[in-house]
């Protein structure tokens, strides 16, 4: 593999690594050896294990990590899933981690039955143990004897001589013990442990098969019904309800596989064992495992690619697999669910949780809005009754970015939410205080959001975030003015849209960089553009990586430039000036110059070059990203950062199919070479393909279904209605 630091006048610089490839279809987590196997469904090409290995290399990092670091290097699960599930069930290595499991850990101590990947969740720990077995609980295991493909996960545990199986239908999760033993059969559930701080348990024999209990983690009560093929002859409870507190199911061990079937609720114990009889009933593990392989074949081959090596076409459909898993269900069967009073409500919908705004409304949950648009309804219904109770839309970590996504998703077509409830609490964000949008008056007021004047900032000083919430509000406002728009509201509108320009008050005209203001409107001084910040000035970045972020008006930005000369220089030096490997924060790593892919703020500056009519110097920045930023480290299995409940792997599929949604709410495509010789989208009725001629990286023409496109951009119309692209090349 090749890997470049930075670019230099747009002339490689490399680095020779060796080469790695990482087969897919439920192979042993350490698969680095070429095979023949010919591979021909998408779900043979998922590889769940991408994402959970760590970063190591300096070089590629940015920096030296301090001792006890771990960079962040997806933060994936490799465990049973199917697409937007309240049940993700993996294995479990180390509490208090990003997934629970890091690839590099040698000892398991539970399957839990929750997961996203953000420190969080990780419910209802279980683990098969064996005879005379004492806490702590934990076995080691082999890498060879670990497998895993889209809707199933294997372990060998070493320790309890027992091979683990999982599979998973929506709400219930689905466990195969087979012991070398079959003298005694026990299974932990530790129920004081989970990726937080448990604050009260319970378990109890409900029937001659069966146990019943629930977990509470801050705002979250899961309720469990387990059910065995065994006939339960004891349950031994140690510190019932404490911290360290733990239970152990002693089962009538009978000389054949054991499984353990557990229907999850965040409603009830009655609502878990509902679940689980609608769900999984009397059916055998083999045919669960084959509906959760059907039902990711059919998301998988929504985009369907041909061309492209074996290594892309497993960065490809790995990345699908993960950017379909959040948000999680959280309605029952019967439609029940939690609001966000704990009172129960049936209301028609699915309810699910809150999207990573942050992160997602990029590119993700644009994904799935293209391939799941009942779903998408749901999620944002679920949003709007959540707002309810507050007045204002729900957001996620910073800016107000439900904004481009139900825009966005309207836009579709998507209407199977209160439009006009959503529009409503959308407004109250934008224009009223004590909600969503931290400072609104300050915005409203003035036109950006000051800092103070901080004498030496740290990294990790904390102030308000001015330049970051500028930015993102004004594009939030760009977003929500089109919703005005289509829904006849002028007023707002226009206002919204004379909002959106807001970015223009935090540009530097001298340095041509985004900087911080103080409250009079002076910029703070002193300024070193390259020193990163989680939260002065800027949110989990630096100046480099925010000054290209105007996504929904970037001809208005390169404006602000003396000349598109200028703008390119500028852009040039993103990619070109190396990292200061004397920066160090922990959730900003993997650099291509000062631009950083291990973080979402500046993912779309690579396009940046075609609004000055280069998107050759573009394609080269993407290609590189592409290929040297995925699937790394030493198993060929880390990601550049976090993977965000799948930003990170969203940003790969719509960068490797020659699409990008580059401002959601405006709801066109900025046009790219794809890796593949093919791709074709299957859209509800219709099907959209992208053809690729020749051979070269350098885009020459686009071409719409026989008619020359002008500029770089399709619309979801376009797209809806189905044809072919056809991309010629120099």
């Amino acid at each position: 593999m090749i890997r470049a630091k930075y670019i230099k006048g747009f002339q490689l610089i490399p680095v020779i690594l060796a080469v790695v490839i990482a087969f897919p279809g439920c192979k042993p987590t350490g698969s680095k050896q070429e095979t023949a196997i010919i591979l021909n469904q998408p779900l043979d090409y998922v590889n769940p294990f991408i994402g959970t290995a760590p970063l190591t290399d300096p070089d590629f990092i940015g920096y030296t990590p301090p001792p006890g670091w771990r960079v962040w290097a997806g933060l994936t699960y490799p465990g049973a899933t199917l697409p937007n599930a309240m049940v993700q069930l993996s294995p479990i290595t180390e509490y208090g981690s990003g997934a629970g499991y890091e690839y590099e850990d040698s000892e398991i101590i539970g399957f839990t039955h929750t997961n996203k990947g953000h420190w969080n969740l990780c419910h209802i720990p279980v683990l098969p143990i064996t005879a005379n077995t004492q806490a702590p609980f934990k076995s080691s295991f082999k890498k060879e004897n670990e497998k895993a493909s889209a809707g199933y996960y294997s372990v060998y545990l070493d320790d309890y001589k027992v091979k683990v199986e999982l599979t998973t239908s929506l709400r219930s999760g689905f466990h195969r013990y087979t012991f070398d033993n079959n003298t005694e059969h026990k299974v932990l559930f530790d129920l004081s442990r989970a990726n937080n701080r448990v604050d009260e348990w319970k378990i109890r024999k409900a029937e001659a098969n069966a146990v019943e209990g629930y977990q509470r983690t801050g705002g979250d009560k899961v309720h469990f019904y387990a059910e065995f093929s065994e006939s339960i002859q004891n349950l031994e409870t140690t510190g019932e309800g404490k911290r360290d507190g733990y239970s152990i199911v002693v089962l009538q061990a009978e000389d054949k596989p054991v499984t353990l079937k557990i229907g999850l609720s965040f409603v009830s114990v009655a609502n878990a064992k509902e679940n689980l009889q609608k769900e999984l009933g009397n059916r055998d593990f083999e045919t669960v495992h084959q509906d959760a392989q059907d039902i990711w074949n059919a998301v998988l081959n929504k985009i369907q690619v041909s061309g492209g090596s074996e290594k892309e076409k497993e960065l490809f459909y790995s990345s699908l697999y993960r950017s379909m898993q959040w948000p999680a269900l959280r309605s029952d069967v019967n439609g029940d669910f939690s609001d966000e009073k704990g009172e129960i409500q049936n209301k028609g919908f699915r309810y699910y949780t809150n999207p990573s705004l942050w992160d997602t409304y990029r590119n993700k949950l644009v994904l799935l809005s293209l391939l799941s648009p009942d779903v998408t309804g749901d999620i944002i219904q679920s949003l709007v009754d959540k707002g309810s109770y507050s007045g204002f839309m729900p957001t996620f970590f910073h800016g107000d970015h439900a904004a481009p996504f139900i825009a966005q998703a309207y836009g579709k077509g998507i209407t199977n939410f209160d439009v006009n409830k959503a529009y409503e609490l959308l407004l109250n964000n934008a224009y009223k205080e004590g909600g969503t949008r931290p400072y609104i008056k300050e915005y409203i007021e003035k036109g950006f959001i000051s800092d103070p004047d901080v004498e030496n900032p740290q990294v990790e000083t904390k102030a308000k975030a001015g330049v970051s919430k500028t930015l993102e509000f004004a594009l939030d406002d760009h977003s929500l003015s089109i919703l005005a728009n289509a829904l006849n509201d002028k007023e707002h509108a226009d206002d919204l849209a004379k909002r959106a320009k807001n970015y223009i008050n935090v540009f530097d005209p001298k340095t041509h960089f985004m900087r911080g203001k103080l409250d009079d409107g002076t910029f703070i001084t002193p300024f070193d553009a390259e020193y990163p910040y989680y939260e002065y000035m800027y949110r989990e970045a630096n100046a480099w990586q925010l000054s290209f972020y105007v996504p929904h008006d970037m001809p208005g930005l390169v404006g602000l430039y003396e000349n598109e000369q200028a703008f390119e220089e500028k852009l040039d030096s993103l990619f070109s000036l190396p990292w200061n490997p004397k920066h160090i924060a922990r959730n900003v790593s993997g650099f291509l110059g000062q631009y950083c892919h291990g973080n979402q703020p500046d993912h779309e500056a690579p396009y940046a070059y075609y609004f000055i009519d280069k998107p050759e110097k573009s394609q080269q920045v993407i290609d590189i990203l592409l290929k040297d930023y995925y699937g790394v480290g030493a198993e060929g299995l880390a990601l550049s950062g976090m993977d965000d409940a799948g930003e990170m792997s969203a940003w790969y599929v719509f960068a490797a199919s020659g699409l990008y949604p580059l401002s959601p709410a405006d709801n066109e495509y900025i046009v790219s070479l794809p890796i593949f010789d093919t791709v074709k989208w299957n859209l509800g009725n219709t099907s959209f393909s992208i053809e690729k001629e020749g051979t070269s990286r350098e885009l020459k023409s686009i071409n719409f279904n026989g008619n020359e496109v002008s500029g770089y951009f399709i619309t979801q119309e376009q797209l809806s209605k189905g044809g072919t692209l056809k991309l010629k090349t120099n």
